[in-house]
């Protein structure tokens, strides 16, 4: 991990070795035998917390979920707009990790509560983020996030793609992406796109209207992409590596709409 993340990644063992000697510490000069695992030959699974759904619709009609209040609905996302028409809502730089972006701790108490975890999307580079996004949501435009190098680096876990779509981000451009963040961004109908030529990035500020045309009939054809800065009056190109299941994916506004959309059929 990094300091600036909050956030610090080790084995087991050397989180116990940490815990002894007061500081990170390697297991092995603690002159500790590691002792021997030995696995059952078959592992006992207790599903007594797990209810069986009723077998027949007027039981289910009958069934009323009990939510605390830390469990809320789950995501929407609209289908990818014929073009974006955005503003970049933060421009950060290199090496921002999944903890940058929606941060661990103490805040993952809200993380079935999607739109209160938002609040705090990018709180530890810069507080004011998430308002400014649902503002930028709330004038009927696309939050858009631009990155360095290594964007999304760190845990793969989802909620730093999912938050920033709920607060209305549609696409991040950044110099290169962490392959799984850049998977998870797809799944939540976010379009990563990578700076065709780097020097682009330092053409950008914070607060510039950007915009993306006929995005989803180009991203639909596979062919290459223009923004426009019209806060500059430049144009700069950039690029995707998506598979045609990830193109149908963004399409589609993510893969919740696409799995929906099979189960009606």
């Amino acid at each position: 991990g990094t300091k600036d993340a909050k956030v610090y990644l080790v084995s087991p063992e050397t989180a116990a070795a940490a815990a002894l000697a007061g500081g990170i510490t390697d297991p092995r000069n603690l002159g500790i035998k590691y002792p021997e695992i030995v696995e059952p030959a078959r592992f006992r699974t207790d599903d007594s917390m797990i209810i069986p759904p009723e077998k027949n619709e007027k039981a289910r009609s009958g069934v009323r979920i009990r939510r605390g209040p830390n469990i809320g609905d789950p995501p929407v996302c609209l289908p990818l707009p014929e073009k974006i028409d955005g503003e970049a809502a933060i421009k950060v730089g290199d090496n921002i990790t999944t903890d940058h972006i929606i941060p661990a701790g103490e805040r993952m108490k809200y993380r079935s509560n999607i739109d209160r975890y938002s609040d705090f999307v990018f709180e530890i580079v810069d507080p004011g983020f998430a308002a400014r996004a649902r503002s930028i949501k709330a004038g009927s435009k696309q939050g858009i996030i631009v990155g360095g190098l290594s964007y999304g680096q760190g845990s793969s876990r989802e909620h730093a793609a999912i938050c920033p779509m709920h607060l209305g981000i549609r696409a991040v451009i950044a110099k290169s992406f962490e392959r799984i963040h850049a998977t998870n961004l797809v799944n939540f109908g976010i379009v990563p796109l990578v700076f065709t030529d780097d020097a682009d990035y330092d053409g950008i500020s914070a607060g510039d209207r950007l915009e993306v045309p006929e995005i989803r009939d180009l991203i639909k054809k596979g062919e290459p992409l223009l923004v426009v800065n019209a806060s500059r009056g430049n144009t700069f190109k950039v690029k995707y590596n998506l598979s045609e299941r990830q193109k149908s994916i963004l399409l589609a506004g993510g893969a919740i709409n696409t799995v929906q959309a099979k189960g009606q059929k």
